[in-house]
């Protein structure tokens, strides 16, 4: 009886941290009920903490007073249902990183001697030596303007790549701390970096816009051993651009000349005046190198050399080969195979206006001679395929893609009878992952930015699929920073482009700026750590104030005098349902056509949830209040939405989105149900839903009886419907339905987890696992199209499992409940059990 996965804020064992009253969790074992807990913590050989709960709560806020830089050790035992006590648990630590900005002595240097701003730069090289006596520990507090990579005495420090991650620089920048007691040693020792331009000065966006944080690179490190400085950043430093790393550019890659591997040029380094105000501690997961993919190469009809490596992905490439000195081989790299088979890139361009004309994704590698090693350092892309130009013979040469995300633990396992859903399944889990690097973005070729959006509508799946808590907390944090004083949420964060009037007109849009609400709503139901809507509380007050005042200004709509004119969003810009097929999605489209049944639905729903929010944060007076601003809102949309209850459109969104948002009564939601499967039935079981309602679109219908409406829907093998792309050989989710024709014309980005969100019916509905406040309830919808479906999650609780298979005329049902748990099922034919820990099975 012994407590496993022991977190400290989410995290394993997590070094430098700057939250000082962590929370420390773990799971059960052995099939116990916990009904107490004791932890013991130690720091610096003495116990600092020891704290015995009569509880079953498999959580504990750590609220000794920390330091700078303390690290402890904790482990934790518990008592059973009987009284009896376990075994201590194996220990788990943390440590805090440099609390006090006075504990920085580190100067901020810059390695260029001078900086031309509009060209692609050459990485820089910079070392010293320092002398280090006896010692016990060693860390490394480094960060940068750029990215980096450190060496101590030749070897790598950390496994982190793309550090020190994406941030709005100008206001958030993270050090990572690194254990490198065993990296140096007594006597003299050498410590390099190499800077690259990262996604602080490099091409970003769609726009393509460099240096859009600054014109420098610059590096911050300081080094201690026990705690005392022996080596800081400082003008004793020298660099070098005359390195092998010619150009780097987090979209358009790399330029690397093997030949000046031996490095020469060193000079002097400039210190800078950055200060520290800006930085902080991570307190999130490192972006890692995972899945290799081996390359085959093809030949394409029109005779070019491509290498295939089996799965779009984001990250980047290795390889070896043989040459002579001074050979060039150029790889370009993409998604897809165009309508004949050839390479192509054009579905992600935007040429007209990226400042450089395009994302280009290359590597230009010029060799030295004999054998070349090539892996990419300062740059990421999304591809498939990548296009060979070189007179080198390939015959030996070994090509690798290298998968880069964040290092999120998969907690989700969903399979089927059906294959195709398997594959949706899995396309769904590489488009999470191309996309969470470091912070959640839409795609990782085209815009590569953090859309809100994306995140509102995807927050549920993902959690089935990652533990991404972390990642997604770490955004909030910068979508906090960026947004507008009127109440705005930036529709980007951080950004990734420059800011203008209709940045911040966009940024009003509902769905978009509702993601403020819905995502730590989401986290919370799913986590039960109320600190994330502590943290986001002001935003998003700040943003309902907003939607608050878009109704305040009047439209057309509704006559002012009427009581309601102030609940109805009838003014300013929304995106919409966006991206419903047969509907043109543009731009242009949207302004001056005010969505007021979108705007208006989105203002009744986020100030419901507001109101639960303002609840469990114990704020009466405030969830009073958006309980009756909610309230209004919704009475508003009934009258200038629907006919007196019904909804008249021919759109599918408008009926999900009032059924999902609690907008009608019961009766008006059974008829709006109905009248949805009947459109859907007519469309021959083909959706028309947007980008917010496709998410609850067979969820809504599952909950009215119309399965097989949703099955088929799920199983759609035309367009629009998620296996046609399966059936199309995708491995990633399309931003679009039509993402490839028919006739195999590409269009859009082919890497969007964005409809990849029915996941998380496969797991809350098709399973039914669903985990809300703390409480497990199995609702699984079992139907004949499926012969059977398994889903595992490890959720907070533990590992949930549920699965069902027929036996001919027989449904039978197997349920794994995790310890300290008790689970709600329910099954389709009205029966209910409560269920213990352990594994259940039901005819």
């Amino acid at each position: 009886m012994k407590a496993n996965n022991l977190k400290t804020e989410h995290l394993r064992n997590p070094v430098g941290i700057d939250i000082e009253k962590p929370i420390l969790s773990w799971n059960c074992q052995d099939g116990i009920m916990q009904t107490a807990y004791e932890i013991e913590a130690v720091s610096n050989g003495r116990t600092l903490w020891n704290r015995k709960e009569n509880t079953d709560a498999m959580c504990a806020i750590f609220d000794a007073d920390l330091s700078d830089r303390q690290r402890v050790e904790w482990r934790v035992r518990l008592w059973d249902e009987n009284g009896m006590a376990g075994e201590w648990s194996e220990k788990a630590f943390f440590e805090l990183g440099i609390l006090d900005k006075s504990g920085f002595h580190a100067k901020w240097i810059n390695p260029e001697l001078e900086c031309n701003p509009a060209v692609h730069k050459p990485a820089s090289y910079l070392r010293t030596t320092f002398e280090l006596g006896e010692y016990q520990t060693a860390r490394l507090y480094i960060t940068c303007h750029g990215l980096y990579e450190a060496y101590l005495n030749g070897h790598r420090v950390g496994d982190f790549v793309l550090a020190p991650g994406s941030y709005t620089y100008d206001r958030r920048l993270a050090y990572q701390t690194y254990d490198v007691t065993e990296l140096v040693k007594k006597g003299s020792n050498e410590i390099q970096v190499i800077l690259g331009d990262g996604w602080y000065r490099s091409c970003a966006g769609v726009d393509g816009i460099c240096n859009l944080y600054g014109k420098d690179v610059a590096l911050l490190c300081q080094l201690e051993a026990d705690g005392y400085p022996v080596c800081i950043s400082d003008e004793t430093w020298e660099a070098s651009q005359e390195g092998p790393i010619r150009e780097n550019d987090m979209q358009q890659g790399e330029v690397y000349d093997a030949r000046r591997e031996k490095l020469t040029g060193w000079h002097e380094v400039g210190a800078e005046e950055f200060g520290y105000d800006n930085l902080l501690c991570a307190n999130n997961v490192p972006v890692v190198e995972r899945e290799r993919f081996a390359g085959k190469i093809i030949r394409t009809p029109n005779g070019e050399t491509v290498v295939d490596y089996g799965q779009n992905l984001a990250g980047y490439v290795e390889f070896t080969l043989q040459a002579r000195e001074g050979d060039t081989i150029v790889m370009t790299h993409g998604e897809t195979l165009d309508e004949n088979g050839n390479f192509t890139m054009e579905n992600f361009q935007e040429r007209s206006r990226h400042r450089e004309g395009g994302i280009n994704q290359r590597v230009v590698y010029i060799c030295r001679e004999g054998f070349n090693h090539y892996k990419a350092r300062f740059t990421i892309w999304g591809f498939r395929y990548a296009k060979i130009e070189t007179d080198i013979d390939l015959t030996d040469a070994s090509f690798t893609a290298i998968a880069v995300y964040s290092d999120m633990e998969d907690v989700g396992k969903f399979e089927c009878s059906d294959a195709n859903i398997n594959q949706l399944v899995k396309n769904c889990i590489w488009s999470m992952k191309s996309n969470f690097c470091d912070v959640p973005t839409d795609c990782p070729t085209r815009e590569r930015a953090a859309w809100t959006g994306d995140m509102g509508v995807f927050i549920d799946a993902g959690l089935y699929m990652h533990d991404c808590y972390p990642i997604v907390r770490k955004w909030l944090a910068e979508c906090r920073v960026s947004q507008y004083q009127s109440g705005e949420v930036a529709i980007i964060a951080p950004r990734v482009n420059e800011m203008s009037r209709m940045q911040q007109m966009l940024s009003g849009s509902v769905g978009w700026g509702d993601a403020s609400i819905i995502v730590p709503y989401m986290l919370y139901k799913r986590y039960g750590d109320r600190r994330i809507l502590e943290e986001n509380y002001d935003m998003m007050k700040r943003w309902y104030g907003f939607l608050e005042g878009r109704a305040q200004k009047k439209g057309n709509i509704l006559e002012a005098e009427h009581p309601l004119a102030n609940y109805v969003i009838d003014m300013g810009v929304d995106f919409g349902e966006w991206c419903e097929p047969d509907v043109k999605a543009d731009l242009r489209d949207i302004m001056g056509h005010p969505q007021y049944k979108v705007a208006t639905a989105y203002f009744a729903h986020s100030g419901q949830m507001l109101a639960e929010i303002a609840e469990i944060l114990g704020r009466a007076s405030d969830a009073e209040y958006y309980r009756e601003v909610s309230e209004k809102a919704a009475q508003a949309f009934y009258l200038t939405a629907t006919d007196h209850g019904k909804i008249c459109s021919e759109r599918q969104a408008e009926y999900v989105r009032a059924i999902a948002f609690g907008l009608l009564d019961e009766e008006e939601k059974k008829e709006a149900a109905d009248d949805l499967n009947r459109m859907i039935i007519e469309r021959d079981y083909h959706l028309n839903t947007g980008f917010l309602s496709t998410p609850m679109l067979c969820g809504v219908l599952a909950q009215y009886g119309y399965l097989d409406t949703a099955y088929r829907l799920l199983l759609q093998d035309t367009m629009p419907g998620w296996v046609y792309a399966v059936k199309k050989g995708a491995t990633t989710i399309w931003e679009r339905w039509d993402g490839m024709s028919e006739e195999g014309k590409i269009k859009d980005s082919l890497n969007h987890y964005s409809y990849g969100a029915v996941c998380g019916w496969l797991f809350g509905g098709v399973c039914g696992i669903r985990i809300e406040n703390g409480e497990i309830c199995i609702c699984p919808q079992p139907y004949p199209m499926l012969q059977y479906a398994n889903a595992s999650y490890h959720s907070p609780l533990g590992e949930v499992k549920s699965g069902w298979r027929y036996e001919g005329d027989i449904l039978k049902y197997e349920f794994t409940i995790p310890a300290n748990t008790i689970a709600r099922v329910m099954l389709p034919d009205g029966r209910k059990f409560t269920l213990k820990a352990g594994v259940h099975c039901f005819d």
